[in-house]
């Protein structure tokens, strides 16, 4: 993996205070999810800075070894469960680590950055901030599961014990089965993790009320 991963960068307001890094999906990139920032209805301060990063290009197992952008390598696909591969979860949580360090040499500290991540992106937010060493202002989980709840129990930062949490899942999705949504919302309550959750009537995608949720929710903790 890169060094520092590219990125598309969008800004509310100049100098903004806080950030939101956000993962796109499997085989996407990183402009998957830039037409959702004027959608979030968020208020014109304080600024915000919204980092879409690119994931690299790799064989994917699951898809015949097809090479696509991708957070970490799928083995196998189950309605319940994934095989993954674990390895390359830890590299993309470094990657995540750097731009979080990147973001706090340009002035915000690690109290105001979020991450956020659809999918694949999802489950690398959720990995990178339960075990990141210093608190993080939230996370957004969109459609998403935990990829090694084994890795998070190891590794969990009591940093972020109390890190707020916006989980949402589709209750049709056909690719990240609700069932697994609701296995890492069980998790996360269970070891004693605030989790705002919601669930809509869609597939694997997003829809303008959970964007508009999502920002309601942003807007509260931008103070």
């Amino acid at each position: 993996m890169p060094e520092e991963l590219s990125a598309i960068e969008i800004e509310t307001a100049a100098n903004p205070r806080y950030a939101v890094i956000w993962l796109h999906g499997l085989g996407a990139d990183g402009a998957d999810f830039v037409p959702v920032v004027p959608e979030l209805g968020l208020p014109d301060a304080p600024g915000v800075r919204f980092i879409f990063p690119h994931a690299p290009y790799i064989p994917v197992t699951c898809n015949g070894g097809y090479v696509m952008r991708a957070w970490y390598d799928i083995i196998s696909l189950e309605s319940t469960s994934r095989r993954i591969d674990e390895a390359g979860i830890v590299h993309s949580r470094a990657a995540i680590r750097r731009l979080i360090a990147r973001e706090n040499q340009r002035g915000i500290p690690c109290g105001r950055i979020f991450l956020a991540g659809f999918s694949q992106g999802g489950a690398v937010a959720y990995t990178t901030a339960l075990t990141h060493p210093e608190p993080l202002a939230g996370i957004v989980a969109l459609s998403t599961y935990l990829p090694s709840a084994e890795l998070v129990g190891r590794e969990a930062s009591a940093a972020n014990r109390a890190i707020p949490i916006f989980a949402a899942h589709g209750t049709v999705d056909d690719v990240v089965s609700p069932a697994l949504g609701r296995q890492a919302r069980d998790y996360l309550a269970q070891h004693g993790y605030r989790l705002d959750w919601h669930e809509y009537p869609m597939p694997h995608a997003v829809c303008l009320e959970e964007i508009q949720a999502i920002g309601a929710w942003l807007g509260a903790r931008l103070a």
